[in-house]
């Protein structure tokens, strides 16, 4: 990617320059796989998935559990989207999406948590949230919206915090969804010239175009921080976002045993394209 000019990593033109389409998704190099999961296979899977995460929100209103499930990673990684998967299924009484606006002026005064600590879940209560605390470290950082003692804060108090999280009994999971810089800026056009998905695209989105390195350095910051024994991150690589979603589900369905589950049904997890945190920054060469 370092032999295509920066200029033509922007949204200034009316489609997507043809050198940087050659590297997207399916054809640029970096992904383990050649082409999409077929929809057909992807339905299927996807189907038999769904009905397991039934299951599994019977057993956790039985046994009053309590779930978060934290989605962060690149703008246009399909956070939404995988959010979604997970959803459809499921009784809203019991399974909530959280995704807050930018903090009003009372909650800029409060301690940064506070507004996050609102929202979690009660017993037997599934909660996902579409981006987090997370939001200091990532785009409050990079776009300049907290100061630089605030975001090195955040890395001393952010463990702390999901430990308390843990110790008092809930089950988190962190996910972050990875994608390729050429991927990303494809995702970007289809928004802008798609005015069924025009909504999704933001200024937040037209600003991270030219700030892909500065959020690669925070995102390795955060792994670095904030990846631990009791909390950790799982990483997926989204450039096949139906890959992406049904190995997200796996992960969630993986780490429980509940009644009648169909551990067929549920499968392997793909080491392809899901990863730890370590894995990550080895690959990026940021240990």
């Amino acid at each position: 990617m370092t032999d295509i000019p920066e200029n033509l990593w922007s949204l200034d033109f009316d489609e997507l320059p043809p050198p940087i389409a050659a590297l997207a998704f399916p054809d640029g190099p970096g992904y383990p796989y050649g082409e999409k999961l077929k929809r057909k296979k992807y339905e299927r899977q996807l189907k038999a998935l769904q009905a397991e995460l039934v299951k599994l929100q019977k057993w956790v209103r039985e046994r009053g559990k309590r779930l978060v499930l934290v989605f962060e990673g690149r703008d246009a990684a399909g956070k939404g989207g995988t959010i979604r998967r997970f959803t459809w299924y499921l009784n809203p009484r019991a399974a909530r999406v959280v995704a807050l606006p930018k903090p009003s002026e009372v909650e800029r005064g409060q301690w940064y948590f506070q507004r996050y600590v609102a929202h979690m879940p009660t017993a037997g209560e599934m909660v996902f949230f579409d981006r987090s605390w997370y939001n200091r470290a990532g785009v409050e950082r990079v776009m300049g919206f907290c100061t630089e003692e605030q975001w090195r804060a955040f890395f001393d108090e952010a463990p702390r915090f999901e430990a308390m999280l843990k110790h008092d009994g809930i089950h988190l999971f962190k996910f972050w969804l990875t994608v390729s810089r050429a991927e990303q800026l494809k995702r970007f056009y289809e928004r802008k010239n798609n005015i069924l998905k025009s909504w999704k695209l933001s200024p937040i989105d037209h600003a991270a175009v030219g700030k892909w390195d500065e959020y690669t350095r925070a995102i390795s910051d955060i792994f670095r921080h904030t990846d631990t024994q009791d909390c950790p991150w799982t990483v997926i690589d989204s450039n096949d976002q139906r890959r992406a979603r049904l190995e997200a589900i796996k992960v969630v369905l993986t780490h429980f045993d509940y009644p009648d589950k169909d551990a067929e049904a549920v499968g392997d997890i793909d080491p392809k394209i899901v990863q730890s945190a370590a894995q990550w920054l080895e690959r990026e060469g940021a240990t």
